[in-house]
């Protein structure tokens, strides 16, 4: 009886209560409410009943990890009975129930949780490792989270511990979950107090902002910047790439403002692929204003220009309607790139002539239109013949002037 008690308290250490919800206040129809109250008092009785049976039935090895495993899913299952209350969403991505755990995750799940609450000692780093290699759903993430929310209890408890993982173990889970799509727990590992003993980094928000790219999810992005903020994770150099070019990739020049204004004043030094996507955006929407502002910025910290750089540059001289500059830029660039580059300058070029007129197009007024058309019409012209005057060779150049209309 003492052998089945400890057990029973241990077993209980494990096993977490119910989940406790937060009703909202809504008016419903009454045979709705009806159906919501006995679905709901049917979960509760079935999460009472399991329980029970686990703690005062009689508890041997060889059930003690079926019992832990049964109550991860009884849990998930209370929780998806009380998610059909009606209630507002709070996250970008709606989670993908899985039919259920892959069987390499759950066998190595039943080796840690048996070792940490049956024989009482730490499980070997490999077999957590492996297990985040092996995840391949979401279901597996929860058996992940759970492992390491009772190793965490387990160093406290048994080893003294107080100290969190290294931000490594943070920086592999957050992969796995991006990997799997999982991204409701991979934003509870960005949190600095959290139940698992993760240590976030700014690496760790890179998975899921990276993920944030794949899908073009400018949402997601924005509520992953909101936890970086939050839990006060310091924003670095390669945050940036990823944040602007979400932004790019979504046309949301708001937001590219608004974190550039964040990077700028976190001291984060910008690098060079952020100001060509920075640069190339104001230009391509015709905003000369931001795209001088962002050009010295620039110049602070590098002195060379870029493919892109120069000739967002060169754009922004022909709304200044000054192409003879616009030319001297490109020229310049020319000198300064390899000969093998020169096919990248004329591919460039081609572009700005048959393509950039028309993107700035579609961010001016009606009214505007016409006149802005007619003056890069002329002023591109004059950029080309300036080009040919200043000795700048590049293919098929006079068959852009040839041409009677350029866009």
């Amino acid at each position: 009886m003492l052998q089945v008690a400890s057990k029973a308290r241990r077993l209980a250490r494990v096993l977490p209560p119910p989940p406790i919800l937060l009703h909202t206040e809504l008016v419903l129809q009454s045979s709705s409410n009806v159906e919501l109250s006995q679905s709901s008092t049917m979960c509760r009785i079935n999460h009472r009943t399991l329980t029970s049976q686990s703690l005062f039935s009689g508890v041997t090895d060889e059930n003690l990890v079926q019992l832990a495993l049964n109550n991860v899913q009884n849990n998930k299952q209370y929780y998806m009975c009380s998610m059909r209350m009606p209630r507002a969403s709070f996250c970008s991505e709606a989670s993908t129930i899985d039919s259920g755990p892959t069987e390499a995750v759950k066998e190595l799940y039943g080796k840690m949780l048996k070792s940490v609450i049956d024989q009482r000692t730490a499980p070997p780093n490999a077999w957590l490792w492996s297990l985040i290699e092996k995840c391949a759903n979401h279901e597996d993430i929860n058996l992940l989270f759970d492992i390491l929310q009772n190793l965490r209890r387990f160093r406290l408890s048994n080893l003294r511990i107080h100290e969190n993982f290294n931000c490594n173990l943070c920086r592999e889970v957050t992969k796995a979950c991006a990997r799997v799509g999982a991204i409701d727990f991979g934003k509870k590992a960005l949190w600095k107090h959290n139940l698992y003993g993760l240590t976030p980094s700014v690496a760790s928000a890179h998975s899921l902002l990276l993920y944030a790219k794949q899908k073009n999810d400018a949402k997601l992005m924005v509520e992953i910047m909101k936890l970086l903020k939050k839990n006060d994770l310091r924003l670095q150099p390669g945050t940036a790439d990823i944040v602007f070019s979400i932004c790019y990739n979504t046309g949301n020049w708001d937001l590219i403002s608004k974190y550039s204004k964040w990077f700028v004043k976190a001291g984060a030094k910008l690098r060079q692929t952020s100001f060509d996507v920075w640069m190339d955006f104001a230009a391509k929407i015709g905003d000369t204003d931001s795209l001088w502002k962002i050009e010295k910025l620039r110049s602070e910290s590098m002195k060379k220009h870029t493919l892109a750089t120069a000739f967002s540059c060169a754009k922004g001289f022909l709304l200044e309607q000054k192409p003879e500059n616009a030319a001297a830029i490109i020229q310049d660039l020319d000198q300064t790139l390899s000969i093998a580059k020169r096919l990248d300058i004329t591919a460039e070029l081609q572009k700005l002539v048959l393509e950039w007129p028309l993107e700035v197009l579609k961010h001016r007024k009606e009214e505007d239109k016409k006149a802005l058309t007619a003056a890069l019409h002329n002023d591109i012209l004059a950029m080309v013949h300036a080009l040919l005057e200043l000795g700048v060779k590049l293919d098929n150049m006079e068959d852009l002037i040839a041409k009677e209309s350029l866009f």
